[in-house]
C-alpha cells in the first residue's frame, strides 16, 4: 500500500529469500511454526494508519463506558463465569484487546478499514515483533516504517509486556496457561513468550490445586501459581467433554489473573451491536430482529461464541435463518457483509488483507494502549487457512506503518 516500499520488497524478493526466512524460524524455534507465514508483510500508508487510529478509538470509547460492564453480563454463559473478575480493583476491565479490521475502499476510492471483530483476549504478542525482526534481516524495510506503536524497540515491547504479565511476582510463579499446548497451532508463540519473559508454559491438565491454591512441576520442584497468563479460550473445552482436570477454570482460586476470562466474552461479537462509527458495519442480534433484512445476501451470519472463523455463513438465506430455532437466536449475529479491497501486490495479482490493532491494558491505565500489530493476507473467500488452502502470498503477517 506505500508502493516505494512496496516495489523495494517485490524487487528483492525470491522464493530462495522466503525459504532462507522460514528456515531461520525453524532454526530458532524447531517444529513450533504451526501456521503459513506470508511471504510479504503489509505496508500501511498514513492514511490508513490514522483511519485505523480514529477507528480503534470510536471501539474502545464504548469499551471504556461506565455502563459497558451492565451492557455485556449477559454475554458471560453462567457454566463459563470465572469468579473473581474484580477483587481490589483488579481485572476490572480487559487487559488485552485485540481488534481487527478489513482493508477496504470507501466511495472515493480512498482506502478505510472496517471492523471484523473484536477479543478481550490476547494474540501473538511474542511472536509479532519476532516476525518483524525476522523480515527486516531478510529484506530492505524502510527504516521510517515501524510495526511498533508507543515503544520505540523490540526491547522496550518486551519490557511492556513483562511489567503487564509478571508485575513484581517471581517469575516462576506466573505461568502461561493453555490447554494441549503442545499441540497449538500458536504454540511458537509461547515459546517466544517463555523466553521473552522467563515463565513455562503449563497445560491445564498438570495445573494442581489444594484449596484455594494452584501449583505446577518446574524441574521436579513443586511451584506455587500467583499469576495466570491465560490463553485458554473457554468455548473450546467444549470440545473435550471428558477432559479431567484438577482445577476447573471456573474455581474459586487465590490468583490474579492476566487477562480475566471473562473478558473474552465481553469484548466480541456480543459487542458489537453497541458500536457506532463510519468504520463499523451495521449489526443486529439475530434475536431482537423483528423482521428479517430482505437483502441477506449483503450480511453474513455469525454465531456470536466461536472462534477463528468456525460457523461463520457468508452466504445467507432466508432458510438459514428460519432454521435457527427462537430460543438460540440470542446466540447470532448479523453483520452487513464487508467488502475487501485488493491491495497486497504479489507476483501474480493483487492479495486482500486484514489488519489487526493489538493493545495492551495494565489494571490501573483508563484507557488500552497501542503497542503492535498482526496482519493476515487472503486470497480466498474469507481470512482463514481453509480458504487459502494451496495458495501463495497469504497467511499470517505484520504491518509496518508509516507514522
Amino acid at each position: 500500500m506505500i508502493q516505494s516500499a512496496r516495489h523495494l520488497f517485490n524487487q528483492t524478493f525470491t522464493p530462495e529469500r522466503y525459504q532462507a526466512l522460514l528456515d531461520q524460524i525453524e532454526t530458532d524455534f524447531p517444529g513450533q511454526l504451526g501456521f503459513r507465514v506470508a511471504e510479504t508483510p503489509v505496508f500501511v500508508p498514513k492514511v490508513l494508519t490514522d483511519k485505523l487510529l480514529q477507528a480503534s478509538s470510536d471501539i474502545i470509547d464504548v469499551i471504556t463506558r461506565d455502563d459497558f460492564r451492565a451492557l455485556t453480563e449477559a454475554a458471560i454463559p453462567d457454566e463459563q463465569r470465572v469468579p473473581n473478575e474484580q477483587p481490589d480493583g483488579r481485572n476490572d476491565h480487559a487487559n488485552f484487546l485485540v481488534i481487527d479490521f478489513a482493508v477496504c475502499r470507501d466511495t472515493n476510492g480512498e482506502l478505510m478499514p472496517q471492523l471484523i471483530e473484536m477479543q478481550g483476549f490476547p494474540s501473538l504478542n511474542g511472536f509479532q515483533p519476532y516476525l518483524a525482526s525476522q523480515f527486516r534481516a531478510h529484506y530492505p524495510i524502510p527504516e521510517n516504517l515501524s510495526h511498533l506503536f508507543t515503544v520505540g524497540t523490540n526491547e522496550d515491547f518486551n519490557e511492556a509486556m513483562r511489567s503487564l504479565i509478571v508485575g513484581d511476582a517471581d517469575p516462576d510463579e506466573v505461568i502461561l496457561l493453555e490447554l494441549f499446548p503442545d499441540e497449538q497451532k500458536t504454540r511458537i508463540d509461547f515459546s517466544l513468550t517463555e523466553k521473552m519473559l522467563g515463565i513455562r508454559t503449563v497445560n491445564l491438565t498438570d495445573v494442581q490445586k489444594e484449596g484455594r491454591n494452584l501449583f505446577y512441576e518446574k524441574d521436579g520442584e513443586r511451584k506455587r501459581i500467583r499469576r495466570i497468563y491465560n490463553r485458554i479460550i473457554l468455548d473450546d473445552l467444549r470440545n473435550f467433554p471428558d477432559l479431567q482436570t484438577d482445577f476447573n477454570l471456573t474455581d474459586d482460586v487465590d490468583v490474579e489473573w492476566v487477562g480475566h476470562p471473562n473478558w473474552f466474552f465481553r469484548i466480541s461479537k456480543y459487542a458489537l451491536p453497541l458500536l457506532k462509527s463510519p468504520y463499523v458495519p451495521v449489526s443486529y442480534r439475530l434475536s431482537e430482529l423483528t423482521q428479517i433484512p430482505d437483502d441477506l445476501d449483503s450480511y453474513v451470519l455469525k454465531p456470536l461464541f466461536s472462534f477463528a472463523g468456525s460457523g461463520v455463513n457468508i452466504h445467507v438465506t432466508q432458510a438459514d435463518i428460519d432454521a435457527i430455532p427462537d430460543e438460540q437466536r440470542s446466540g447470532y449475529l448479523l453483520q452487513k457483509k464487508v467488502q475487501y479491497e485488493p491491495v497486497i501486490e504479489s507476483p501474480d495479482g493483487l492479495v486482500k488483507c486484514e489488519i489487526r490493532m493489538m493493545f495492551i491494558w495494565p489494571d490501573n491505565d483508563e484507557r488500552p494502549t497501542l503497542i503492535t500489530n498482526l496482519a493476515r493476507l487472503s486470497r480466498g473467500e474469507m481470512i482463514g487457512v481453509s480458504f487459502n488452502k494451496d495458495k501463495d502470498w497469504v497467511g499470517g503477517s505484520v504491518g509496518f506503518f508509516e507514522k
